[in-house]
């Protein structure tokens, strides 16, 4: 696939088809119901390499509302993008927001991931992994690199969110003061205190879980910034880990559904396997049904 610099004609054009109404409120309290659920594409990625449209199809077929494209989208043409758009309409289904390199808020493509997520409908994009040198500072300067990008895709009405891994969870050192030991704090709660207010915290569970924090405190205690919740599940046996379906694990959904829905803001789930006993589609599938019953079931 080629990459081609979008118009401006091309951004103004789109920038009026942004889809603003979300089913779910952008803050505080939520009806069970209005909350759509999504699947995370990488969890069929070798599907989608194969057949990216029919990939697309049988997602949506499965009941999937809402899909979020990784990587590799940024490699599509313009034609391909709108090619796209144009499916996800024909569906019936949407695309709240994109994973991306850290590469792709730079200043060369940074005009080009805003005029792509237009054309898709986003609302928010993702920076999906960051991997800062070792202490706090490195944290911090990455909070305000989130908060430029923040500020250069506001004007176009997106905005930027924040994807957690492991490493996030983990207390790293501070500047120490006054003769005082260094302070140790959690890069997540780093990344937190020093971001706009509009920079979502996507919450990645599994991770979450690996790192040994609490996913139902932390939305607690960052209310109306977890908008989006990766929902993939974790179990503590190592020959199994994320590769468990959901529900399957150790993740406590029900409280998640209750913290994120009264207080965390949450606007939309998505569904997240890194694989599985069984074919990606078949796990998508099978992972879909079980969020359903443990949703409904609250």
């Amino acid at each position: 696939m080629t990459s081609n610099t979008f118009s401006r004609r091309s951004f103004v054009a789109m920038s009026a088809l942004l889809p603003w109404a979300f089913r779910g409120a952008a803050s505080g309290a939520n009806s069970a119901g209005a909350i759509p659920v999504g699947l995370e594409l990488y969890s069929v990625r070798e599907a989608l390499k194969k057949d990216a449209e029919g990939t697309v199809r049988a997602v949506a077929q499965m009941g999937y509302q809402v899909v979020e494209f990784y990587g590799p989208y940024f490699e599509w043409s313009e034609a391909q993008t709108r090619q796209m758009r144009k499916l996800l309409d024909d569906l019936g289904i949407k695309c709240y927001s994109t994973h991306n390199d850290a590469d792709n808020f730079s200043a060369k493509n940074i005009a080009r991931v805003r005029d792509m997520n237009l054309i898709l409908g986003c609302k928010y994009v993702v920076l999906a992994w960051s991997d800062p040198k070792p202490g706090a500072d490195s944290w911090k300067a990455l909070a305000g690199e989130l908060n430029s990008a923040a500020e250069q895709l506001e004007p176009a009405g997106l905005k930027v969110g924040y994807h957690n891994h492991q490493a996030e969870w983990k207390a790293v050192d501070g500047q120490a003061g006054n003769g005082r030991a260094a302070n140790k704090e959690r890069p997540m709660d780093i990344l937190a205190k020093n971001t706009k207010a509009s920079v979502m915290l996507q919450l990645d569970v599994g991770t979450c879980l690996e790192g040994g924090a609490d996913p139902v405190a932390w939305i607690r205690a960052n209310p109306g910034r977890i908008r989006s919740i990766h929902c993939k599940d974790w179990s503590r046996d190592p020959a199994v880990g994320y590769k468990t379906l959901f529900g399957e694990g150790v993740a406590d959904w029900k409280g998640i559904f209750q913290a994120a829905e009264s207080v965390g803001g949450v606007e939309y789930y998505l569904v997240e396997q890194e694989g599985s006993r069984f074919p990606e589609l078949e796990t998508a599938r099978r992972c879909l049904e079980a969020f359903r019953a443990t949703h409904e079931g609250r």
